[in-house]
């Protein structure tokens, strides 16, 4: 924790004022006191505390009241409410007014000391997190779908990005290994263009075959196969028209599709499945792959002209792993997100798990590093992101050396048993093949595990496609 946090006392006791200055002073903080509201809200005008401890109750005006104003000056203060033995209601109630925690008199000085480091590693955080989202490109549709990076390597592609998007017609290829965040590039593009107001679609040519694939991107007509007896349906294309279609992993696109796709590129209209009229578009075609078109091209499994037709504005995304000044900034983001969605309080980041994080090569990048956080900070219950983040890593590169699965002996603080381990590790495994489509060579890549051991999981935890 930072020695110059600023703490602000306000009690009226001066023996408990004194006792509390004198021992967060020697912790290296800061520390002032005031004995009144009246000077409390002098003291907070002049010195901006970074942490108020105030007493509850204090002559004129009453804690309560006293909190109330300082929350409509600063939403964001941080106040920790002290209250006497038997008064517990009224710490909840300030607790509901956005008190941030509560100590209840008398209380020893190591309960302290945690309380208010407790408080302020959560804060530290959560400026980290907003400052870092200040230094990025936020090009988000949603809350949360955001771009983040401040890597040399990140910040040409945000350059990218904004020229792409003046362009609104231009077709885009965005190449990168699986879990680098094609999509959010991909959204980024489209927001930012002058089709932000249209739709934005994407489908994964991986996930169906090629017949679906055809009748999920062109439609049908009505009577064209067996299940279009009664109706027909628009295709993607349709959907997306003054929009932006995502073509995610093309290069797992079938030949004959890829003809299809070339006729929209080039005259900006096509045929429904079974239709004999044309039907006009006006849509931009944004496609991702983490193959190398190139090679694929040379194998004849991809049109030499459509990869032309695409390659109009290329965008490549590093790997994680070439991008490390990327890695801590994610991790802290994800903390964050998964402290609210988890309702925890991972506050500290210590250097072996920062260096442990650093120098692991991330195989499945952003997505295995998102699953990682958000595994350790759901089984954490000590505010310290290293021991169950240790586990998770060290269970991940043990897997993909031992065929036979996970044997490994799990402490924490909170004595998590194996059961609740293979609980989290059974969710965690469905959680990660519906994302991939149940594409299992890339799940086992993200999980860090070998196919075979993937087989046995799915096997031994009897999973199936949601």
């Amino acid at each position: 924790m930072s020695s110059k946090a600023i703490i602000l006392i306000v009690d009226d006791e001066e023996t408990i004022r004194l006792s509390i200055k004198e021992f967060l002073s020697r912790l290296g903080y800061d520390v002032i006191a005031a004995e009144t509201s009246e000077h409390a809200l002098e003291k907070i005008n002049e010195f901006l505390p970074d942490l108020v401890l105030l007493d509850l109750r204090l002559p004129n005006m009453c804690g309560i009241e006293l909190l109330e104003k300082v929350k409509k000056r600063d939403p964001n203060a941080l106040i920790i409410v002290m209250t006497g033995y038997g008064s517990i209601d009224s710490a909840v109630e300030a607790m509901k007014m956005g008190a941030h925690d509560y100590l209840e008199k008398p209380f020893k000085t190591e309960h302290l000391k945690l309380v208010v480091e407790k408080a302020l590693g959560t804060q530290a955080l959560r400026r980290e997190v907003l400052e870092l989202r200040a230094q990025q490109c936020s090009f988000a549709d949603e809350p949360g779908a955001v771009i983040i990076g401040n890597s040399y390597q990140m910040k040409e592609i945000y350059n990218l990005i904004k020229q792409v998007a003046k362009s609104p017609s231009t077709t885009v290829l965005i190449q990168g290994e699986s879990g680098t965040g094609k999509e959010l590039v991909a959204r980024a593009i489209h927001h930012l263009s002058s089709r932000k107001n249209g739709r934005f679609v994407d489908i994964n040519c991986a996930a169906l075959t090629e017949s679906l694939l055809e009748a999920e991107l062109f439609g049908y007509e009505k009577g064209s196969f067996t299940g279009a007896i009664t109706t027909g349906k628009p295709g993607l294309f349709e959907v997306a028209d003054k929009g932006t279609i995502f073509l995610d992993e093309i290069g797992e696109m079938g030949i004959t599709l890829q003809a299809k796709l070339l006729r929209i590129l080039q005259e900006r209209q096509f045929k429904r499945v079974g239709g004999i009229n044309d039907i006009k578009i006006d849509v931009r075609v944004i496609a991702s792959t983490n193959r190398n078109l190139e090679e694929e091209v040379e194998s004849d499994n991809f049109r030499k002209d459509l990869y032309y037709r695409l390659k109009v504005l290329p965008i490549y995304i590093p790997p994680l792993r070439e991008r490390k000044d990327d890695i801590m900034l994610l991790v802290k983001h994800f903390v964050h997100k998964y402290n609210n969605e988890f309702n925890k309080n991972i506050h500290q980041i210590p250097l072996e798990t920062e260096k442990m994080l650093l120098e692991y090569k991330w195989p499945g990048n952003i997505r295995e590093l998102k699953n990682v956080i958000e595994r350790a900070v759901l089984i954490t219950g000590n505010g310290i992101l290293h021991p169950e983040l240790g586990v998770t890593i060290d269970l991940r590169k043990g897997c993909a050396e031992n065929t036979n699965g996970m044997n490994t002996n799990v402490e924490n603080n909170e004595a998590i048993n194996i059961r609740s381990l293979a609980n989290i590790e059974r969710q965690h495994i469905q959680k990660v093949l519906n994302e991939t489509s149940w594409r299992r060579t890339e799940a086992a890549k993200i999980l860090g595990i070998n196919r075979t051991t993937l087989y046995n999981k799915i096997k031994e935890y009897g999973l199936c496609p949601l």
